[in-house]
């Protein structure tokens, strides 16, 4: 039996300029693994905003789904 649980995600918009998509980045902290230095990494996501109600500076949860566009296959759960 295969689990169709999807993770939920949860970052920041950072861009709502296209029409129905906004860039959410995810920011985590990593440690380089020889030298034990903590450093940020950034993953930006295009996530699909059917309604256009998210502006930058919100924090969104949202989840993948089938691919809408090229670089698009998350969409947006709530607030």
């Amino acid at each position: 039996m295969e689990n169709n649980v999807k993770k939920v995600k949860k970052g920041k918009v950072v861009s709502d300029s296209m029409d129905k998509t906004v860039v959410v980045a995810i920011d985590t902290l990593k440690t380089h693994s020889k030298y034990l230095k903590k450093y940020k990494s950034t993953k930006k996501y295009k996530v699909h905003d059917g309604e256009n109600t998210f502006k930058k500076g919100d924090v969104v949860e949202f989840v993948e789904c089938a691919p809408m566009s090229k670089g698009k296959n998350h969409i947006v759960l709530n607030k």
